[in-house]
């Protein structure tokens, strides 16, 4: 979850200008970039024990990388985040070291801010005892035993999200993610790159899957990450069907999260709980809580990151659906998506891909994905089957944009032809060379 933005309190006067604030984000081709975000688990490397945030913790790592030159971020007068250039570090809740990359215009430099990334982690963490790995969900800690980190917006997300599902705790403290953040063009662009995602989102879950453990034992799942996402809020969760309707839009996007739950609104920086109000409501007539309190373009902006759909419209397109893995992966995950959408030829490939497969068969595919990941099948063939046409098209796309970043497939590439993904290459690792023991997946998985 992103560091808390400057506020913009200009009013909110029509709808209309929800809408204006999502398509503000159409660029010219020339000034798309790709911005990758990927989250990994803190451990002490003498007892595996989840760092707190302090002492000798989570802070200490912000502090450490203060003085390679990030700018913190502070809330309540605590650091929760740090800043350079395009770039951010934040916490997820059960202290997820996250960076969110730059706006950068290829694969090689997301390589090497990657690269460059983890060097850093390890600099600092390593004169702490810390070690970082990146997996879809924590193989050893019971939910009680991941600390807290003390950013407001959280407190009131750990009281509201088990009102709305059984796992949304989990997905705050127990769940790593890579991601990445792709631009779009005109309207008809970006409708065309969101159904396109949202419809392949189930596939990456599949091929990214990295999460068979929870607690110390296999949990019989591939991705159990993908599991916990299908048992959160589904108010704000998924695949949601209004994108796939005729005339969906700008307007139409912005209407649908009028009407997602809200969780919090910022004034003078402080967070203000108003878990479940519609943000509907708190434009036409305030908190009644808070009298003299109104929906400005700042509390739109927050609230638009509070929408946790597989692929989520912002000012850009998060793909949101795949596991933390190894840093190969990492690299993968945005060389798969920028392959399929950021030429032209392959995204009509794409979208001819999986123009006439159903919202309710996305759906029920997204719930199956979780316990065979690339071997689940799906309109008469598997999902590995599906992963070689959607990677296979990815390829030619970058290979289309001239600049060698086609190699980046090959993680992938590596996992459709062994029939593979992570988490059965760690299962494997647990029956035979670690005879069961499961302690020796952190200091294997630590980047």
């Amino acid at each position: 979850m992103s560091n808390p933005g400057e506020a913009d309190l200009t009013p909110i006067s029509s709808t209309r200008e929800l809408a204006e604030w999502f398509a503000a984000g159409s660029k010219d081709r020339a000034d798309w970039r790709i911005g990758t975000e990927h989250e990994k688990f803190g451990f002490r490397r003498d007892d595996l024990s989840p760092p707190p945030y302090e002492p000798d913790g989570i802070r200490a790592m912000l502090e450490g990388l203060e003085r390679l030159g990030w700018e913190p971020i502070l809330d309540s007068g605590n650091p929760i985040g740090l800043k350079r250039g395009g770039a951010s570090v934040s916490l997820e809740p059960g202290g997820q070291f996250e960076l969110s990359g730059a706006p950068l215009p290829d694969l090689h430099a997301a390589e090497a801010e990657l690269r460059d990334h983890l060097a850093e982690v390890r600099e600092v963490g390593g004169t702490l005892g810390l070690g970082f790995a990146p997996l879809g969900f924590h193989p050893l800690a019971r939910r009680e035993q991941m600390p807290w980190m003390p950013k407001g917006r959280y407190a009131i997300m750990r009281n509201y999200m088990p009102r709305v599902g059984t796992m949304g705790l989990d997905m705050m403290l127990r769940t790593c993610t890579v991601q990445v953040n792709l631009d779009f063009g005109p309207e008809a662009d970006m409708v065309e790159k969101l159904r396109i995602s949202l419809a392949l989102q189930p596939l990456a879950t599949a091929l990214f899957a990295n999460s068979p453990f929870a607690e110390g034992r296999p949990n019989g799942l591939r991705t159990l990450r993908g599991r916990v996402w299908t048992e959160t809020d589904p108010d704000r969760t998924g695949i949601p069907a209004v994108a796939f309707e005729p005339g969906f839009g700008f307007q139409r996007f912005a209407d649908w999260v009028l009407d997602v739950p809200m969780y919090f609104i910022m004034r003078e920086g402080r967070w203000i709980d108003c878990a479940g109000a519609s943000f509907r409501q708190f434009m036409a007539g305030g908190l009644p809580d808070h009298p003299g309190v109104f929906a400005t373009m700042g509390d739109w902006a927050d609230h638009v990151t509070t929408v946790f759909t597989d692929v989520r419209l912002k000012r850009f397109l998060e793909m949101r659906g795949a596991d933390a893995g190894s840093p190969e992966m990492m690299q993968a995950l945005p060389a798969f998506w920028t392959g399929l959408l950021y030429d032209d030829a392959a995204q009509k490939a794409a979208a001819a891909l999986v123009r006439d497969w159903a919202v309710p068969e996305m759906q029920a595919l997204r719930l199956a994905v979780p316990e065979q990941a690339i071997h689940t099948p799906f309109r008469g063939r598997s999902l590995r089957e599906w992963g070689r046409d959607a990677v296979a098209i990815a390829r030619q796309g970058l290979v289309a944009r001239g600049m060698g970043e086609e190699r980046y497939l090959t993680a992938l590439e590596n996992v459709l032809e062994a029939g593979e993904t992570q988490a059965d290459h760690w299962l494997r690792r647990h029956a035979t060379v670690w005879d069961g023991d499961l302690a020796r997946i952190l200091p294997e998985a630590a980047i």
